[in-house]
C-alpha cells in the first residue's frame, strides 16, 4: 500500500467513524457504488485520477450517485477528492467502508466473523459450489439468488450481505481469501484479529483459551480463534494471523527435511 493510500484510507475510515446513523443500508450502498466504478474503466479513471479537479470529481459523483444516500455520496466525494496510489486502492476503499459499516450495524453478540469463516469452510468442501460462486463467467443475478439460498435463515442478513458483495466483485481473489480478508476487517472494526490455528485434529476448549490468551499477549490485542482441522498437517499447530504465520506442524518440518535432502 503506497503512502498517497494510506493517508486517504485513514482519512475515509475517519470520515465513517464519523457518520451518525450507519447501518446495514450504507454498506450496502457502497458495496452497490463500489460496483458501478469498478465495471466502467473510464469511471473509475476518472474518480481515481489524481490530476483531475476536485469540484469536477464531486459533480461527477453527484451525478452518478444521485440515487443514494446523502451520508454516503459524502463519503464517496471524499473517496474521489483524495489522492490515492492506484485505481485498484480507491475500489478497495470503498469496499473497506462497506464492510466496516455493516460489521458496526450487528446487534451486539452478533458473529459475522465466524459466519464467514464457517460459509468459507463450507466452500472450501465443495468444489461445485466454490466454482458456482468463482467463475467469472457466471451470471450475477445467479450468484446473488444462491447466496441468498445457501445464507437465507442460517446466517446475519450482515453476513449475506458481505458474502454478496465478494462474489459479484471479486476483483480477480479467490473466494477463500476474500471471506478470510472480510472477516479480518469486521474483527478488527469490532475491535479485535483473527488467529486461524489449523491442527490434526480438534483442540481442546481450554487448550484453545489458554493458545487465545498467549497469543493475544504477544500481538497485544484480543485475537480470537477459528479452528480448521486438517488430517495433512499430522500433528502440532499451525498458527495463521493475518499475513504472519507461525507453522510447527510436522507436515511442514517433514517438508523442510525433504527440502534439505534434496538440496
Amino acid at each position: 500500500m503506497g503512502s498517497a493510500t494510506r493517508e486517504a484510507l485513514a482519512s475515509a475510515r475517519a470520515a465513517l467513524t464519523a457518520l451518525s446513523g450507519a447501518n446495514l443500508a450504507t454498506g450496502e450502498e457502497l458495496f452497490a457504488a463500489s460496483r458501478v466504478i469498478g465495471s466502467s474503466s473510464q469511471l473509475v479513471q476518472a474518480v481515481a485520477d489524481p490530476g483531475a479537479d476536485s469540484a469536477a470529481k464531486v459533480a461527477l459523483v453527484d451525478s452518478v450517485f444521485s440515487s443514494l444516500s446523502a451520508p454516503v455520496r459524502e463519503l464517496l466525494r471524499g473517496i474521489a477528492v483524495s489522492r490515492w496510489s492506484s485505481q485498484e486502492d480507491v475500489l478497495a476503499a470503498i469496499e473497506e467502508l462497506g464492510l466496516r459499516a455493516i460489521a458496526a450495524s450487528a446487534p451486539s453478540g452478533a458473529a459475522i466473523e465466524q459466519e464467514l469463516f464457517a460459509f468459507g469452510e463450507a466452500v472450501a468442501g465443495n468444489a461445485e459450489l466454490e466454482l458456482a460462486l468463482s467463475n467469472k463467467l457466471g451470471d450475477p443475478v445467479a450468484k446473488s439468488t444462491l447466496v441468498a439460498s445457501l445464507l437465507g435463515g442460517k446466517a446475519s442478513a450482515q453476513t449475506t450481505a458481505i458474502v454478496n458483495q465478494l462474489v459479484l466483485q471479486p476483483r480477480g481473489r479467490r473466494i477463500g481469501e476474500l471471506l478470510r480478508y472480510a472477516a479480518s476487517v469486521v474483527a478488527d472494526e469490532a475491535g479485535f484479529g483473527i488467529a486461524t490455528v489449523t491442527s490434526a485434529g480438534p483442540i481442546a476448549p481450554a487448550q484453545l483459551q489458554r493458545l487465545a490468551a498467549a497469543l493475544s499477549g504477544s500481538y497485544g490485542r484480543e485475537l480470537r480463534i477459528n479452528q480448521v482441522v486438517d488430517p495433512a498437517v499430522l500433528g502440532g499447530l499451525r498458527v495463521q494471523i493475518g499475513d504472519d504465520v507461525i507453522d510447527g506442524s510436522i507436515a511442514s518440518r517433514l517438508n523442510d527435511v525433504r527440502i534439505q535432502l534434496a538440496s
